[in-house]
């Protein structure tokens, strides 16, 4: 693989799932809304879309209202994003970490380009 996937974690995702993911696979890229270079909290999904397209950043997210509805926009104004993982309403956290590091070990970049992935992963 050339380049490996990272995330950038929307700030009502839980900050056990950020922090265990990083303990588990230190060389992973993790972003999260608020918290250093990343958007600050309260950013709207228009410019996380931006942002992780800019960035080439899989979004994590547990909007499921309304981000599919600003994805569709996104892509209708001729702009893309390296894709996005919609987190389940309940979710086993241990579930969730091994979903995302399977994604992050197994997927090529563009793999899930404009495109969102819910979990939990079909096993």
């Amino acid at each position: 693989m050339s380049r490996q996937l990272s995330f950038l974690f929307d700030e009502h995702v839980a900050l056990a799932i950020q922090a265990q993911l990083a303990e588990r696979e230190p060389t992973l890229r993790i972003y999260a809304v608020g918290r250093g270079e990343a958007p600050p909290r309260g950013t709207p999904d228009p410019f996380l879309l931006t942002w992780i397209e800019a960035h080439q950043c899989l979004l994590v997210t547990n909007n499921r209202a309304t981000m599919p509805v600003h994805l569709n926009a996104h892509l209708s104004n001729g702009h893309h994003v390296p894709g996005l993982i919609q987190l389940p309403r309940r979710m086993n956290i241990g579930e969730v970490i091994d979903d995302l590091l399977l994604i992050w070990a197994a997927s090529e970049p563009r793999e899930l380009q404009d495109q969102i992935l819910y979990l939990p992963l079909k096993r």
